[in-house]
């Protein structure tokens, strides 16, 4: 697979996308966005690359990785295109969007359910992996549940009220 590059870049004629691919290795830093000069500007390169990696077993974020090379795998440019051509949206601009709507998901989630349930809810996590037992997990597990189906409230009930009876 090669990597493609998305370029933000606003085109220079009406009649290309903002979007410009290039097949192959991209000679800058892969983890560094390329950002031209000049204050203000949102031009950015990203080189859209398979994450091809080994890790410990043990390693906190194995799962996340696992996820980052199965999804990497993947071409996404084919949907945003087509999804550009019928919506007439950029391609560039429906990348920035996704990627800034998955990007602030869990501040999004942290400010709808206050930062207070998420310590909350790490305490009990932290207070069952330091027990270490799977009865302490369950335990947590049922905790979990409880505050996850009270926060849903809103969500399922169409009379609730902030503050209402």
């Amino acid at each position: 697979m090669t990597s493609a590059v998305v370029s933000c870049d606003p085109p220079s004629s009406a009649k290309l996308p903002p979007a410009i691919l290039h097949g192959g290795p991209d000679e800058t830093d892969p983890l560094e966005p390329v950002r031209p000069p000049g204050p203000g500007r949102m031009n950015q390169t990203i080189v859209l690359q398979p994450y091809e990696a080994t890790w410990p077993r043990d390693d906190p974020d194995a799962g996340f990785r696992q996820m980052v090379a199965e999804y990497s795998r993947l071409d996404p440019l084919p949907t945003l295109e087509v999804l550009g051509r019928s919506k007439g949206i950029p391609v560039g601009a429906l990348a920035r969007f996704v990627l800034a709507r998955y990007g602030t998901s869990g501040s999004d989630a942290l400010l709808e359910m206050g930062p207070r349930v998420v310590q909350q809810m790490d305490e009990l996590v932290q207070k069952a992996e330091l027990a270490g037992t799977d009865e302490a997990r369950l335990k947590t597990y049922r905790a979990l549940r409880a505050i996850i189906s009270w926060l849903k409230v809103p969500l399922e009930d169409p009379n609730w009220r902030r503050g209402g009876p």
